[in-house]
């Protein structure tokens, strides 16, 4: 059963929305890339509820990219907000 829910909007962003809330990614759509903190990183930027999730997220988050043709990326330099 997933955990989060995706949805990309036109500022490249990318909207993920778990159990208590939401938060968002970069999502450039010059070539349509997730780009997701490393696990290090999201930790100490997510939202308190989602912190422990980073494993489901990037699961889920793969599965996403991979329906929607997009590339993802795990890079330190990643902003949540």
């Amino acid at each position: 059963m997933s955990v989060f829910e995706f949805n990309a909007r036109w500022k490249e962003e990318l909207v993920c929305t778990g159990p208590h809330g939401s938060f968002v990614l970069e999502l450039p759509m010059g070539r349509l890339t997730a780009y997701l903190p490393s696990e290090e990183v999201f930790r100490s930027n997510a939202p308190s509820w989602a912190s422990d999730l980073w494993p489901q997220l990037r699961e889920e988050l793969e599965l996403w990219c991979v329906t929607h043709q997009a590339a993802l990326v795990v890079d330190s330099t990643a902003r949540i907000y």
